[in-house]
C-alpha cells in the first residue's frame, strides 16, 4: 500500500466534501448479507481482503484497492480468513 495513512485519507475526504471518514475493522470470515446505506461511500482497503458484490458482480479487493458505493445501492460483503480493514469516507444526502 502507498504512503497514505488514515489521517491523510480523512483530511482529503473532508476537503472533498464528505461528512466523515472512518476506519472499519472486520473479523475473519465475516459475511454481511445484502443491505444498503443512506450515504455515498468512497473507500480503500488498508489490510486483509474482502469480496464486494453489487448487481451480480463480485470484486475481490486487496490492500490498496478502492471502491465506491452510491447511497441506496444493495450490496453484500465477505471478508477473508484474516479479516479486513478499510477506510471509508461517507457523504449523507
Amino acid at each position: 500500500m502507498s504512503e497514505l495513512d488514515f489521517n491523510t485519507f480523512r483530511q482529503r475526504a473532508l476537503a472533498a466534501g464528505f461528512d466523515e471518514a472512518l476506519e472499519r475493522h472486520w473479523p475473519p470470515d465475516a459475511v454481511v448479507a445484502t443491505h444498503s446505506h443512506d450515504f455515498d461511500a468512497d473507500a480503500v482497503v488498508s489490510a486483509g481482503e474482502m469480496w464486494l458484490s453489487v448487481n451480480g458482480q463480485t470484486r475481490h479487493l486487496l490492500p490498496g484497492d478502492t471502491f465506491t458505493l452510491p447511497r441506496d445501492t444493495p450490496h453484500d460483503e465477505r471478508y477473508g480468513p484474516e479479516g479486513a480493514t478499510y477506510w471509508v469516507a461517507r457523504r449523507k444526502a
